[in-house]
């Protein structure tokens, strides 16, 4: 689990700055989900359960809201996000042939 930034600010150039945090960011989020997910497969109190389940959805919003920061600062990231699902369907479509 992610408990301090992983990298050397004093490092990283300015305009990287914003798009290295927010890329820290999502690796927490998604760290989170994982937890909280596991914790729910695990527990045997159905209450308990939900509200694990419950936080981990908030915690996919929270990736959702840094990705979308992310994309509006790394044009770059956008294309290759674009270029993965264009990646995807192509290989999901020569399965079903």
């Amino acid at each position: 689990m992610l408990s301090k930034i992983p990298f050397d600010v004093s490092k990283i150039e300015e305009e990287d700055l914003d798009k290295q945090m927010l890329r820290v960011a999502i690796i927490a989020e998604l760290d989170a989900i994982n937890l909280y997910e596991q914790l729910a497969a695990i527990t045997k109190d159905e209450n308990l359960k939900t509200v694990f389940l419950d936080i981990a959805r908030e915690e996919k919003t929270h990736v959702g809201e840094f990705l979308t920061m992310l994309l509006m600062k790394d044009e770059e990231q956008e294309k290759e996000l674009e270029a993965g699902e264009e990646e995807v369907e192509e290989i999901l479509e020569n399965e079903e042939e």
